[in-house]
This record gives C-alpha cells, structure tokens and sequence, in this order.
C-alpha cells in the first residue's frame, strides 16, 4: 500500500512529541476530496491537543495527524462534474480528530469544508486564513452582528483569530478597541482598530466602559482577562469567549453579573470560507503569516506558538505547489 510523509503524535507531550513518519496514504471516500497539501496552518487547538488537552480525547486512533488548515491541489474530486477539478487550488478546514489532519503531504476532506483558493494569495497566506478567519467571522458577524454604532472589543487582536477578527468587525462598521502588545499598536490601527489598548502598560477596565461586545480570545488563561472583561460591558451586552477550558465558571459568571454570554466552536464550513474568499480577493480582509517553517521542523512551529507574542498566523511549508 502507498504511504506518504506526515508528522504524527503518538502519546501526548511537550512539542518534541511530533515526529515525522512514513504513514498510510490519505484516500477518499463517498462525496470527498483528496488534496494535496502544499501548506498548513498552525492553531492554539493544535498546541492543545499535542499536549492532551484540546480534541486529544476524542482521537480514536494512533497515531494523530493534527492539523486544522491545509491550502493545496485537488488530486480527486467526489464526481466527474463537480465544479472543482483535478488540479484545482483550494482551501479549506478539516475535523481533526474526527479526520487526520493536514500536517501531512496529503488530506482526506469533505466537499463541504472546500472552498476555491482566493487567487490573490499565496498557498502558505491561504493555509493561514480557515480556522483563524472562520472562528473570528463566526463570533463577530454571525453571533455579535457587527453594525454600525457598536462598541467592540476585541482582546488578543493581533493573534491568528484576533486580526481577522479586528478586519472583520470594521468592515461592518463596528467601533472596534483592541488590545495588544507595544509591538502591535500601531499594526492594529492599520487592521482598522479605532483604539488600541497596549496591556504591558494599561490595564483595558481602567479606560473602556460600556461596550456592547467583548471578543474574547484569552480566557483566563492570563491575568483573568475573561472576567475582568465583564466590568466594561454596558447593561445586557453581550460576551463572546473562544478558548476552551480556561474558565469553568464562565456561564455562573456572566449569569451573575447580568450579562449575556457564549462560547463558540467554529464549524468546517466551506460556504463562509467563500464568502471570506471574496474579501480576501477584493483587498478588504488580509492575511499575515508571521512565520513559516517546514513540515519536519513542526516541533519548532508548536514552540513558537506557545511563546503567545505570534503576530497573524504560523504555516507549515508541506511540498512545492
């Protein structure tokens, strides 16, 4: 049987864990694709999972291939007339666990987590958008309904989710407060933030009151930022909090404090992706790929992540495209 390379997780740990190997060949099967990879982005669920946390328990073979995002070339296509075609350049999101993941030279994916790749953009700029992009649209156009007038604001901006999040709310018209580091300041102005709290010098409760929406990209994996954020919504708004198990007591909390909140969990959806596709394409929304290594030196990206300073997005360079 054929195999290709890919970077595998056999027990969970610190990033010396992934180990690149010779593993079975990707295949498709009913109304899927199989695409090569060209590049893969790297997300905080990656880091998660590799460590046991995350998706990790819900793996049910080993080894895993992690790997959200991948962008690459369509080798297969479901049927003969689907309107992707072999070769074609496309992006999309896969359902690690549930799926093998997109570290790897080839991916397995469903026809409805594809999008055509924006032309505008390279296969590693492309690799960086799904997952970051997708989170950020879901939480800011489908559950806080950016608008004209709204008061947003977004903590962690200049993250993978945070600077389409930031581009996003703008676009819509929403008046957007990040926070960042000294670094990001001024580069999240440039996003369209119209303020930008640097959170190494001033503590964001202390000059921001009565927002409508708190994006919620940190949790309380730092310094209580979640809860902190209660304190700055006005009457009735609205938290939206993405990072899983940092903070247990989130519903009581906002319960509490007479506010609205939820998660998100962002679905594989290859129809936002295409509307996201056309941003991309127009100029609207950009990409920044902070740094991008090669596939065998995965260990290395899983660290540069976990510092927490990534501006934008991290890729993995998989093969020539």
């Amino acid at each position: 049987m054929s195999t290709m390379r890919a970077v595998v997780v056999e027990a969970p740990g610190a990033a010396e864990v992934l180990t690149t190997a010779e593993v079975l060949m990707a295949s498709k099967v009913g109304a899927e694709f199989l695409v090569k990879v060209v590049a893969a982005g790297v997300n905080p669920i990656d880091v998660k999972t590799r460590a046991g946390k995350g998706s990790w328990g819900a793996a049910r073979q080993r080894p895993v291939i992690l790997g959200l995002d991948f962008s690459g070339v369509v080798v297969e296509t479901p049927y003969e007339s689907h309107e992707l075609k072999v070769g074609d350049e496309v992006y999309g999101m896969v359902p690690v666990p549930r799926y093998d993941g997109a570290y790897a030279e080839y991916v397995a994916v469903s026809a409805l987590s594809i999008a055509k790749k924006p032309r505008a953009l390279s296969h590693v700029e492309a690799a960086g958008v799904p997952c970051a992009a997708m989170t950020a649209w879901g939480a800011v156009v489908d559950v806080a309904k950016a608008h004209e007038g709204q008061r947003m604001l977004i903590h962690a901006g200049a993250g993978g989710v945070g600077h389409f999040a930031v581009q996003f709310a703008s676009f819509f018209g929403a008046h957007v407060i990040a926070t960042g580091s000294t670094r990001n300041v001024s580069w999240l102005r440039e996003m369209g933030a119209r303020e930008v709290i640097d959170y190494s010098t001033t503590r964001f409760e202390d000059v921001v009151k009565d927002v409508d929406v708190v994006v919620d990209l940190m949790g309380n994996a730092h310094d209580q930022t979640g809860t902190r954020s209660l304190s700055v919504l006005k009457s009735g708004g609205l938290i939206i909090t993405v990072p899983s198990g940092t903070w247990p007591s989130f519903a009581e909390d906002v319960a509490a404090a007479g506010l609205r909140g939820t998660t998100y969990k962002v679905p594989a959806d290859g129809q936002t992706l295409t509307v996201i596709s056309r941003l991309l394409e127009y100029g609207d929304v950009r990409v920044f790929v902070d740094q991008v290594f090669d596939l065998e030196d995965a260990a290395s990206a899983h660290r540069a992540l976990e510092t927490g300073h990534t501006r934008g997005k991290i890729v993995l360079n998989v093969s020539d495209g």
